[in-house]
């Protein structure tokens, strides 16, 4: 009963309704483009949430590259202070014990020799002791750059103490030198 009273109205108000809205039509709404648009929409936030995902595994990405390129800066500046030291330890073991059995060297400059190669290794060991503080505890509380930049100002300065004692080595060999060649000038044998 209901929808004969319903269908009745219906065709009544269209034959009652003036030209004009009957010549336009009336409004169609189509569910499916609802539909399609609001799968559209969860396809998009879905798509948005993928992409938020990969920007954070990238940002994490950068993070541990920039770790790991710091840790290898680090075992970079540890080697060459490594090999710095052993170049120092070298010079002295075998160049400074050239230089103080010479019999070129006067006693009494053998003391200042020794004491000025010994203050070198000395500062040498120190900074030694010093890089194993840094990397074996978190000293100072220092990131991972800030490590890395405190290590390569120690390679520097171990680079400067390599340069100081083969300068100093080359000194006292052309000094031997220069008072060997000045003994067999005074000593030659004369044919007058």
């Amino acid at each position: 009963m209901r929808r004969f009273i319903f269908m009745c109205l219906l065709a009544l108000g269209t034959f009652l309704l003036p030209a004009r809205a009957t010549c336009q039509g009336m409004p169609v709404y189509d569910n499916t483009n609802f539909i399609t648009l609001g799968k559209q929409i969860l396809e998009a936030a879905k798509q948005t949430e993928n992409l938020i995902k990969t920007v954070e595994f990238m940002r994490q990405q950068k993070e541990r590259i920039e770790k790991v390129s710091n840790v290898v800066k680090q075992l970079k500046a540890v080697r060459e202070l490594a090999r710095n030291n052993e170049r120092l330890f070298d010079v002295v073991r075998n160049d400074v014990r050239h230089i103080l059995n010479s019999p070129y060297i006067k006693p009494e400059e053998i003391i200042r020799v020794s004491q000025s190669f010994e203050n070198i290794i000395e500062n040498s060991l120190e900074d030694l002791d010093f890089v194993q503080q840094i990397l074996s505890s978190d000293y100072l509380k220092m990131t991972d750059a800030e490590r890395a930049e405190v290590l390569k100002e120690r390679e520097t300065r171990s680079k400067e103490m390599v340069a100081e004692i083969e300068r100093k080595t080359k000194r006292y060999q052309d000094i031997i030198s220069f008072r060997e060649m000045q003994d067999k000038i005074n000593n030659r044998a004369t044919n007058y």
